[in-house]
């Protein structure tokens, strides 16, 4: 019984289309210019346009202005003032004066883990803390250094 489905098995209809036999002669009816019709660049050999060809239509890449400069290794940062800690320490929102990037994610100053952290000077501290972070502004470290703590930069 399987043996006769097998033999019988064939392509749903419309599924497969006859190859197209370009240049085989006027029988073929893909003879003559071979589909490419008459004259001009693409009937011709070795024709190729690059991709933003536009048929010499002034291309969009020449059209649109451009300005400015986007470096390729910019490391973007998630920002902390100094104003933000001294405001957890005095809301009492941590327990210790250790303060770190996972410290930060858990507390809600910064919203994402695995992005550096940098803290800016903006804003007095009056608490002594260690803080660890991946960059400190010039202000900020010698604020935080001014008011007894300690910044450690993290690798």
């Amino acid at each position: 019984m399987a043996r006769d489905i097998l033999s019988t098995l064939t392509p749903a209809r419309g599924s497969r289309r006859k190859t197209k036999r370009i240049g085989r002669g006027q029988g073929s009816g893909h003879g003559k210019t071979s589909t490419k019709g008459h004259k001009g660049a693409k009937s011709r050999s070795g024709h190729k346009f690059r991709l933003s060809f536009e048929g010499g239509q002034m291309p969009l890449i020449r059209r649109v202005p451009k300005y400015g400069f986007t470096p390729r290794n910019r490391v973007e940062h998630q920002v902390v003032n100094i104003e933000r800690l001294e405001k957890l320490v005095s809301d009492k929102k941590i327990d210790t004066a250790v303060i770190t990037p996972e410290v930060l994610y858990t507390t809600g100053l910064i919203s994402k883990k695995n992005v550096p952290v940098k803290v800016l000077g903006t804003g007095d501290l009056k608490s002594k803390l260690e803080v660890s972070a991946h960059a400190f502004s010039k202000t900020a470290k010698e604020k935080i250094e001014s008011a007894g703590g300690k910044a450690t930069i993290v690798s």
